[in-house]
């Protein structure tokens, strides 16, 4: 089965970069204007990408924490945007992976798995290949130059 797999520097330490992924305040600052996080094994890993649109169109509702160890791993389910119809519904997984190389520096890898075989998961995986890019590119840019302005968020 097909995964994703990217790794970032982050000018950070450790507690730092957990919170960034595991909290409310953390993921608005790179990941998304508005969220629903709530860490614990079946908790809310909601990420809300366009808030403003009609329910189950905003974002990763619905998606769940499947485990963590603190300060080390966090694995949640994912969901494809919307405009990738039924495919919307069939979940997939991320799991993130901090290390710690220096009291300020982290390694981030995130792997996401769980991709089908057929032409409509191509290009789910494609449109993820970017994504994932674009979401580790803030998360480091986040903590050197400070959080994503939703208004205007930096490209790659």
């Amino acid at each position: 089965m097909r995964s994703i797999e990217y790794s970032c520097i982050v000018e950070a330490n450790l507690a730092e970069v957990w919170e960034a992924w595991t909290t409310n305040e953390g993921v608005q600052t790179f990941f998304a204007p508005q969220s629903k996080v709530e860490l614990k094994i079946g908790g809310d890993y909601e990420l809300y990408f366009q808030p403003e649109s009609e329910e189950g169109q905003c974002g990763s509702e619905g998606m769940k924490i499947q485990s963590y160890l603190p300060e080390r791993m966090l694995a949640f389910d994912w969901n494809s945007p919307p405009q990738f119809g039924d495919y919307r519904g069939k979940k997939t997984w991320v799991v993130i992976e901090i290390v710690e190389l220096d009291d300020d520096l982290c390694e981030v890898t995130l792997n996401h798995c769980g991709f089908g075989e057929d032409q409509v998961w191509d290009e789910i995986h494609d449109y993820f290949c970017k994504a994932w890019k674009l979401v580790l590119h803030r998360l480091e840019r986040s903590f050197r130059i400070g959080a994503v302005d939703w208004e205007n968020p930096p490209q790659l």
